[in-house]
């Protein structure tokens, strides 16, 4: 089943609020959606519980799942979609966990120098990841709290094309996000001639997440764990051998190192997907 991570170790860059609008449009579109919270302030899963409170007349419920750190419980069975909502702070072989097996990440990024110097540090981890450098997880930056009178926007589109980072569009500030998460919803579940601005600037984020979301349920697990399991079995047969040149540690590359640790190390079944 695809996976979409929200990832941005700064906090308050508006995780929770680009992963509980993921998650609402896939149970919009029929899916059955996990959200699943690694934050320990559990903002998705009170989100939830508020959420409860309405009667979403042909909407398929979220489900929730709070994962602590050494939690290692399997999503639901039916489960078509997981929208996972990341710590700030994320880093090293947390980072790496989730990139593991996301099939796309979304960066929320705030226009400050703050943000944005955070953003890129760990963009620059991301990249270095097996995964991401070979293509199977994308990733991509969605500016939040753009104020449209300003030249936020474009800023960050600057600052994205520089590091090479997909910029998939930018969400306006406006006390619209701040009533819907007080209250549960998103915009999604809102009458559209109410939010069509809002609407319109999604219309490039799903774009980008389409190719993802409308991915049918292939086998992607069963070959992450079979090839998982033949370089642990592999690292069995041969314990002592020198590294080959392809699997030597890059100078330099402390995220490349944990991400080839990732690979010798058991799949957490809370991110496992059903083959």
């Amino acid at each position: 089943m695809p996976v979409v991570a929200v990832v941005n170790r700064k906090g308050g860059s508006g995780k929770s609020t680009l992963a509980t609008h993921v998650a609402a449009y896939c149970a919009g579109a029929g899916q059955r959606v996990l959200l699943a919270d690694v934050d320990r302030q559990l903002s998705t899963q009170r989100w939830l519980k508020r959420r409860s409170a309405h009667s979403l007349d042909g909407r398929v419920p979220i489900m929730g799942l709070a994962v602590e750190p050494n939690q290692v419980l399997r999503p639901p069975v039916g489960t078509m979609h997981v929208v996972i909502d990341t710590p700030g702070g994320l880093r090293g072989f947390d980072l790496a966990r989730v990139v593991m097996y996301a099939d796309a990440i979304l960066m929320p990024v705030c226009n400050s120098a703050f943000d944005r110097e955070s953003a890129a540090d760990c963009y620059a981890e991301l990249k270095a990841l097996p995964r991401v450098a070979g293509g199977r997880c994308r990733v991509a930056a969605v500016g939040m709290r753009v104020d449209g009178r300003t030249r936020a926007a474009d800023t960050l589109r600057l600052w994205a094309e520089r590091l090479q980072l997909p910029f998939v569009g930018v969400l306006r500030e406006t006390q619209t996000y701040v009533r819907c998460i007080d209250e549960g919803l998103t915009i999604f579940d809102l009458p559209p001639a109410k939010v069509q601005a809002d609407l319109a600037q999604w219309q490039p984020i799903l774009q980008w997440l389409e190719p993802t979301l409308a991915r049918p349920n292939e086998p992607v697990p069963a070959a992450a764990k079979a090839s998982a399991a033949a370089v642990r079995a592999a690292a069995l047969r041969a314990p002592r051998a020198a590294p080959s040149p392809a699997r030597a540690p890059a100078a330099g590359g402390m995220a490349q190192r944990v991400g080839r640790l990732m690979e010798l190390l058991p799949i957490p079944r809370f991110l496992q997907r059903d083959s």
